[in-house]
């Protein structure tokens, strides 16, 4: 592995840290807490663009986010 690829990976691993962290930040805005049922949307959430997520962490209820995303 070069150095490039090295850096590359690293950032994009870090990218999804920040998006992760930015959609348990909005869920805990909004409930109090990311419970374990709230958890388990989180990577169903990531799967979606900010543009996408943002808008359903802050609009959709609790009950509508567990229902739209839970497997």
């Amino acid at each position: 592995m070069n150095l490039t690829q090295a850096y590359q990976e690293a950032r994009a691993q870090a990218l999804q840290e920040g998006q992760r962290q930015v959609v348990e930040n909005l869920l805990r805005f909004r409930f109090g807490e990311v419970d374990e049922e709230l958890s388990k949307v989180v990577d169903s959430l990531l799967e979606l663009s900010a543009e996408e997520f943002t808008p359903m962490c802050l609009e959709l209820s609790r009950e509508e986010l567990l229902a739209r995303f839970s497997h």
